[in-house]
């Protein structure tokens, strides 16, 4: 992490170099407390539930070139898209690699691909707005169903610790995905409540727009600029978004489950950019055109409401947003520096005090790629 209290831009060298015990020799590069983090899964096994999607698969590398896990689990639906991590991944020692074909809708499969598992990290879900829209039910099997499956997953395996990745989207939701991501939120929190003497713990990781990912707009716009388009279209000329690269993602995923105590919402600190902004720099000489925001859409992201302030702590480059739970001490929180946020404080991305110009935003793209 940067010392400016952002998450820094830490890139991944490309060399494939490998010691006898399979450690990545590019650990080096990691700054000291990540190094740190990714010892937590010495001789560990990590499951990541919808594995093959763009982040699991680079959580995945990530694991196999830093750290010492002994077993990586990949779940999710597609057989082909695991054949093709399967050849992404053959410069690595992929011993280690386990590919589970299965549903967070299906319990039973699910139980089993948590055995003997430390660490879950749940990415599986329905995450666009229009097929939630026209699809109800399956968005609620999976996204809350699914969440309540690892849950009794988690539980009955004895799972150390369970971290589930939502978004900005579940803050004041308009949108049937934020609704049902929010509710899986509660379950994650919630669940706290019920592991006893087993210790399991679960949190959650609430980030905005992943640059480059599918889905996201940046392969869209660039997308169109290829095929010669004479315009961008913009839903809003307001519209401004949180922008995190997915390498950046990733490496807030392996902190938070460090310093998790169970029950927590870890928000990073990153940059907002405008939507107008961001068509101008990918291509200054076209056009944009207004095309008006679509059903379920903001203009603007909000990852902590005024409502969540009163239990929401910043910490060096994340803000925590703490449970409600009558054994919670926020104690050693405060200890490492923590301090309480003001009283109605909102982290929106068009408040925020941090703003991409096309120089990072280049930088960004560079580092994502």
């Amino acid at each position: 992490m940067s010392s400016s209290g952002t998450i820094a831009l830490t890139g991944l060298s490309t060399k494939q170099g490998h010691s006898a015990s399979g450690i990545a020799e590019e650990t080096r590069i990691l700054p000291d407390e990540l190094q740190a983090a990714m010892r937590q899964f010495d001789g560990c096994t990590v499951l990541v539930t919808g594995g093959t999607g763009s982040f699991g698969r680079r959580f995945i590398e990530t694991l196999l070139r830093f750290s010492r896990a002994r077993r990586l689990i990949v779940l999710s639906r597609d057989e082909y898209k695991q054949y093709e991590m399967q050849q992404q991944f053959a410069a690595f020692d992929t011993s280690r690699l386990r590919f589970f074909i299965g549903d967070v809708r299906d319990a039973d499969r699910l139980e089993l691909a948590a055995r003997e598992v430390e660490f879950i990290v749940h990415t599986a879900a329905l995450k666009q707005v229009p097929a939630a829209e026209y699809n109800p039910f399956e968005c609620i099997r999976t996204n809350v169903n699914g969440a309540e499956n690892v849950v009794r997953a988690a539980l009955r395996n004895g799972v150390r610790k369970v971290l589930a990745l939502s978004t900005d989207k579940a803050a004041n939701p308009i949108n049937l995905y934020g609704a049902s991501k929010l509710a899986s939120d509660k379950i994650f929190v919630a669940a706290n409540n019920l592991s006893g003497s087993l210790g399991t713990r679960f949190a959650v990781v609430r980030y905005g727009n992943v640059v480059g990912s599918r889905g996201s707009v940046i392969p869209f716009f660039r997308k169109l600029i290829a095929e010669g388009t004479d315009h961008l279209p913009i839903t809003d000329e307001r519209m401004t978004r949180f922008w995190i690269t997915l390498q950046q993602g990733v490496f807030f995923v392996v902190s938070s489950l460090g310093m998790m105590r169970g029950g927590e919402i870890f928000v990073p600190k990153i940059p907002s950019m405008r939507m107008t902004d961001l068509a101008r720099c990918l291509a200054p000489n076209l056009p944009i055109k207004t095309v008006g925001i679509r059903p379920g859409e903001k203009l603007h992201e909000v990852m902590i409401t005024e409502d969540d302030s009163r239990q929401t702590l910043e910490l060096g480059d994340r803000y925590v947003i703490e449970p409600t739970f009558a054994w919670w001490k926020r104690g050693s929180y405060l200890a490492s520096g923590a301090a309480p946020v003001a009283d109605g404080f909102r982290y929106s991305s068009d408040t925020n005090s941090d703003w991409l110009d096309e120089t990072r935003l280049h930088q960004l793209l560079k580092d994502a790629a």
